[in-house]
Order: structure tokens, then C-alpha cells, then sequence
């Protein structure tokens, strides 16, 4: 696993937790970086795309017409072919049961570790 390093008072390394948020609304108060659309998730993920992630908070809706399914597509398109986004476990805590359940199916056939939570 790669990650990024703090160093506190000189002591060993403590690993800083990668804590990414895909939601419209909420505050995810734990995320240390936060995408607001579908189009900013994609950016955030492909930033992040040579680093090990901690979390993944995903909302289904994110406003409008937009919704998390492009950034399903991009997480299964990498794991289609072989080269998955390296992600603890990816939570899933929208208030749409159906697309909810839709992401966490579509994700867990891909291998990645999902849940579905209760935002924070």
C-alpha cells in the first residue's frame, strides 16, 4: 500500500487516512477531500488513482439529472480491465434505496468492498 506520510514530533510516520466524499449535499465531516457532481467525482477518483483510499462515501443522487453512475462506470471500467481503484471500502449512503442497492451490486460484482451507510 502507498500512502501519504505524516511525520508527528520527529516520531514514526502515522499514515494520514485518504477519506473521498461524492455527494451533493452532505457535509461528510471525516472526508478529507469532498466532489459535489459526478464530473468532479471522476477528477477527485483520477487524482487519487495511484493512491491507496481509504473511504469512499458515495451519494446516488447528486443534484438535477446527475447521479453517481458515471463514477460507477469509471471504478468498473478499471476493474474490467485489471487495474481496480485501490479503496478500503467503498460506503454507499444515499437516500435512494433502489440506485443505492444498484451501486453496491454493481461495485461488489467488480470485487471492490461496499456498504451500505448511514451518512455520517
Amino acid at each position: 500500500m502507498v500512502r501519504d506520510d505524516v511525520r508527528v514530533n520527529g516520531d514514526l510516520p502515522v499514515p494520514t487516512p485518504v477519506v473521498l466524499g461524492i455527494d451533493d449535499l452532505r457535509r461528510l465531516p471525516r472526508a478529507t477531500r469532498i466532489a459535489r457532481t459526478s464530473g468532479e467525482g471522476i477528477r477527485l477518483l483520477r487524482e487519487y488513482r495511484d493512491r491507496f483510499v481509504d473511504e469512499l462515501w458515495l451519494d446516488h443522487d447528486l443534484g438535477g439529472d446527475d447521479t453517481i453512475l458515471p463514477v460507477v462506470t469509471l471504478l468498473e471500467e478499471a476493474a474490467f480491465h485489471g487495474h481496480p481503484f485501490r479503496i478500503g471500502t467503498i460506503f454507499v449512503h444515499s437516500a435512494n434505496p433502489i440506485g443505492a442497492e444498484t451501486v453496491v451490486r454493481s461495485l461488489t460484482r467488480w470485487n471492490y468492498r461496499v456498504q451500505r451507510a448511514t451518512a455520517q
